[in-house]
């Protein structure tokens, strides 16, 4: 059985590892528009060759799509035009647009909508690393309109990474993922953005930065490329989310502007709630 993946960088690049690894298919064929990054693949063995998209499809049984999710919109139909037994599998970040694409579409039962929640702030071929997916939860997404062979072959494939897996429609996907993922690149977008104009004017400010601003910055080195779209098809829960965030640091900043420290330590107290969810 060949698996075909379809963007080689984090994520699709992560899983050609642990693919290979464990011999899950005879052969792990890449689908990667920028040469650079095709070329780099092969060079780390993140797949065995690459092949244009059509040719691709098929030679292959499971399709991986790990493209920035504009460009799942873009091909998704295009390939679940020409598959007869294959499985398609849509990684992206974002759901309820994607479904809503192919909801009709003839072949909608070769399609299964997953979504690894995994990853780390670098991009491309050279970020792909062994057990990224390892003990992660893989979201399933309106599963029950999926055919049952097709989603027990990519249920396999989710052992071979072994995740643990989840279900969950189009809208609670979206609507979490805004506040457990999405939102915590937006505050790290704009801290980076804060500091680096403050940085303009007082050039030594990065030389006191320790761990603690690193751990919270570091996700702004995230690809503009890849967050661009998740913002702009989830752009209704992230205006929601961001809104609610805004609310709280203006709390914040009401209790410092008016030296209400008690009421300060009040809203740090009941923020650390969090550590009964996140241990």
């Amino acid at each position: 059985m060949n698996i075909t993946i379809v963007g080689i960088g984090l994520i699709g690049g992560s899983i050609g590892i642990r693919l290979k690894e464990t011999q899950f298919g005879e052969k792990i064929i890449g689908v990667e528009k920028n040469e650079a990054n095709a070329k780099k693949a092969l060079q780390l063995g993140l797949v065995d060759e690459i092949q244009p998209l059509d040719d691709a499809i098929a030679s292959s049984k499971i399709i991986i799509l790990t493209v920035p999710v504009d460009a799942i919109m873009n091909i998704l139909p295009n390939i679940l035009d020409k598959v007869t037994d294959q499985v398609v599998i849509d990684m992206g970040s974002t759901k309820t647009n994607i479904l809503r694409l192919i909801a009709d579409h003839p072949n909608r039962g070769r399609y299964i909508a997953a979504h690894p929640m995994a990853g780390t702030e670098y991009s491309g071929p050279e970020a792909a690393i062994p057990n990224l997916y390892k003990d992660k939860v893989m979201v399933y997404v309106e599963a029950f309109k999926t055919d049952e062979d097709a989603f027990e072959r990519a249920d396999a494939m989710t052992e071979q990474l072994e995740m643990k897996t989840t279900f969950m429609t189009a809208e609670e996907h979206d609507m979490h993922t805004a506040y457990v993922s999405h939102i915590s690149h937006l505050t790290s977008f704009a801290l980076a953005l804060t500091v680096l104009e403050k940085e303009k004017s007082q050039g030594r400010i990065f030389e006191l930065a320790g761990s603690g601003f690193e751990s919270t910055v570091r996700l702004a080195k995230s690809s503009p490329d890849m967050w661009t779209p998740i913002f702009k098809q989830n752009r209704d829960n992230v205006l929601e989310v961001l809104e609610e965030h805004i609310k709280q640091l203006q709390k914040l900043y009401t209790k410092l502007d008016k030296e209400d420290y008690d009421g300060l330590h009040k809203l740090i107290k009941k923020s650390n709630k969090i550590k009964r969810i996140i241990k």
